[in-house]
């Protein structure tokens, strides 16, 4: 079998944004749960420390198991000049060197 559609986009996508090769793990749609008609994102069954992984997706739906580890961004369907990715990698780099990502994501998002 090919690729599936979002391993297509989103490879050259993150090879884009990991040119030093930081990202230990790409997953994809077949990586999911499927729950109540939605793709979801279930970080416990990656068995890694929650508290140092991320989740960066523009659908609620998709992170309902683990929303203090969500990075929500726009889609980005259609627009040519879409940045956010790019602008959000201060934010990565500050979040890689974090001891608890909850702690910080909380301060980012002004709680």
């Amino acid at each position: 079998k090919g690729k599936m559609f979002e391993e297509a986009y989103a490879d050259p996508v993150t090879d884009l944004l990991d040119q030093c090769g930081v990202f230990r793990t790409r997953l994809f749609r077949e990586s999911c749960v499927f729950h109540q008609g939605c793709y979801v994102k279930d970080l416990s069954r990656l068995g890694r420390d929650l508290h140092k992984t991320l989740i960066l997706d523009n659908s609620p739906a998709s992170y309902i198991f683990h929303p203090n580890n969500a990075v929500p961004v726009v889609s980005w369907f259609d627009d040519v000049d879409d940045a956010e990715l790019l602008n959000l990698l201060p934010v990565f780099e500050e979040l890689s060197q974090a001891d608890n990502v909850y702690t910080r994501l909380d301060q980012l998002r002004g709680h």
